[in-house]
């Protein structure tokens, strides 16, 4: 799952070379295009596990679901020390309302070590941009989960908590077939050969002593104790609130499993459009500047290229965030009505949804403006920012505490939204300092065209009302009538939009859109 999805990037696999000639320039902003042709089938297959997730919802409880999200860290060591704190030491939920809760604990530190198994196949795909294997492979993954949790809950709802802990194993091990029967295939086959693949077997894949060498390599061993502190950073900036949830109780397992749903609804757009374009145009601006270099001493076409394509970046999500943000209001209660019926939409949920919305305009810039900084600073300015984020995470655990106890579950997302500020701060400062001696200026980006605000403005105000009029207890006549309504807004927003930003859409039709121009032509 990916919550908030803030970015620790380490330095690229390979050296990143500034474009020396039109052929290196063709091919980054080939490479920039590389996820679109994948984007379409990801958001189709998290589509389809999104309405089986909804379906799901109306047959068990919140506290159920709650306590289904606290996740048992991977790892051998870790699974046996955190499993026998999930057992022995943390608050056990009432066996009356949620049965066969130590069996389940012990079901996902197990999936969490298959889970474990399968990250090196995932990470030599990742080196050698194997994209449709990942998505393939984690799609139907989480296909066959979700379906296992269907079938489960409609004939053996009585299993508790043995539903969700069997449907885990099986997308972990599901995950881990796709990987090993794929390289399997691929490894010592001529498509391997004329890719010249480093590994031939199978067995490569399995730890072993080359010879002549010593039985550890010291500079891989550290390389690993590096990303490992970037990792245990990470993990806090994503799951850290999870943590104060279980080890604090701040929050009843009910509305711990309301905010969770709450949360990956939230994040569906972060994880079908934003995260996508983060972790492509990282590696297009990788490419095309040369790292720890300042402007003047980049090749200065593609300094333009990627200032142009960095001010379009940030006015692209700035625009999809706005639109979020501005009708998330307007339409929280009823998604949520319709999505897990009054599980969700009584409480406390539509207010968490209308909260998360403000909070994806954040994450959006921060993912752009991130993959900008990462991509361009020096080794030694990602170890500073290192410690920054070690800061900055120190200070939203603290803040998670204190305004959970304050607002409740609204309080985590204030946090993040305190967290995720701080951190665009840093990433804008930085982007100002890099292009002030230039002539170019893709902070612009950030701004909107004053028609456009005009009319997310106006659309923010007749959806309010038509809410308030309408929506969501006199039927569905009514609901209808308000999406209508919202609908209406929407075409406003989208004529504003093409009327009023050529330079955008000129951007989505030259860099996103190519490749499924290519595929249909």
């Amino acid at each position: 799952m990916v919550a908030h999805l803030p970015t620790l990037v380490s330095l690229p696999p390979y050296p990143a070379q500034a474009l020396k000639t039109q052929n290196t320039h063709r091919g980054a902003l080939e490479t920039a295009r590389l996820p679109s042709s994948s984007l379409l089938l990801s958001v189709m297959f998290r589509v389809l596990t999104f309405l089986l997730n909804g379906f799901t919802l109306r047959f068990v409880s919140k506290e159920l679901i709650g306590v289904v999200n606290v996740r048992v860290p991977i790892g051998v060591l870790w699974a046996v020390l955190l499993g026998s704190v999930w057992l022995w030491l943390l608050e056990v939920p009432d066996p009356e309302a949620v049965p066969y809760y130590g069996a389940a604990v012990v079901l996902f530190a197990f999936s969490g070590v298959q889970e474990l198994l399968a990250e090196p196949l995932w990470v030599l795909a990742q080196a050698h941009m194997f994209v449709w294997l990942k998505v393939v492979a984690e799609s139907l993954a989480m296909i066959a989960k979700c379906s296992v949790t269907v079938v489960l809950v409609l004939f053996a709802r009585e299993w508790g908590l043995y539903i969700f802990s069997a449907a885990h194993l099986v997308y972990t091990g599901f995950l881990l077939l796709c990987y090993v029967a794929y390289f399997k295939r691929f490894l010592g086959s001529e498509e391997a050969a004329k890719k010249s693949f480093p590994l031939h077997r199978v067995t490569d894949l399995l730890p072993g002593r080359i010879h002549g060498e010593p039985l550890i390599d010291w500079s891989a061993a550290e390389l690993t104790w590096s990303f490992f502190k970037q990792s245990f950073l990470k993990q806090i900036l994503t799951e850290g609130e999870r943590y104060i949830m279980t080890f604090f109780n701040v929050l009843s397992f009910g509305d711990q499993g309301v905010y969770d749903i709450v949360n990956n609804l939230g994040s569906m757009v972060a994880r079908f459009i934003f995260l996508p374009i983060e972790e492509s145009f990282y590696v297009f601006f990788a490419n095309v500047l040369d790292r720890g270099r300042d402007i003047r001493r980049q090749e200065q076409e593609a300094a333009s290229i990627a200032a142009e394509v960095l001010e379009c970046l940030l006015k692209l999500v700035v625009v999809i965030g706005l639109i979020i943000t501005v009708f998330g209001y307007g339409y929280s209660h009823l998604a949520l009505d319709i999505y897990g019926g009054s599980l969700l939409s009584s409480g406390s949920g539509p207010v968490l949804l209308r909260c998360y919305s403000c909070y994806v305009l954040l994450l959006a810039v921060n993912g752009v403006t991130e993959c900008f900084v990462f991509a361009t600073m020096s080794k030694e300015e990602v170890d500073k920012y290192n410690l920054l984020m070690l800061a900055l995470s120190a200070s939203f655990l603290l803040l998670s505490y204190m305004l959970t106890w304050w607002a409740g579950g609204v309080g985590f997302i204030l946090a993040n939204c305190l967290n995720m500020g701080l951190r665009i701060l840093h990433s804008l400062r930085y982007i100002h300092r890099y292009f002030q001696i230039s002539q170019w200026r893709p902070l612009r980006g950030l701004l909107p065209s004053p028609l456009l605000l005009l009319a997310l403005a106006v659309s923010a105000a007749v959806t309010a009302v038509s809410e308030a009029a309408f929506c969501c207890d006199g039927g569905w006549l009514l609901r209808l009538l308000h999406i209508a309504v919202g609908g209406a807004c929407l075409l406003l927003v989208l004529a504003a939009t093409a009327l009023s930003e050529k330079q955008l859409l000129h951007f989505i039709r030259t860099h996103l859109l190519s490749q499924y121009r290519k595929k249909t032509t």
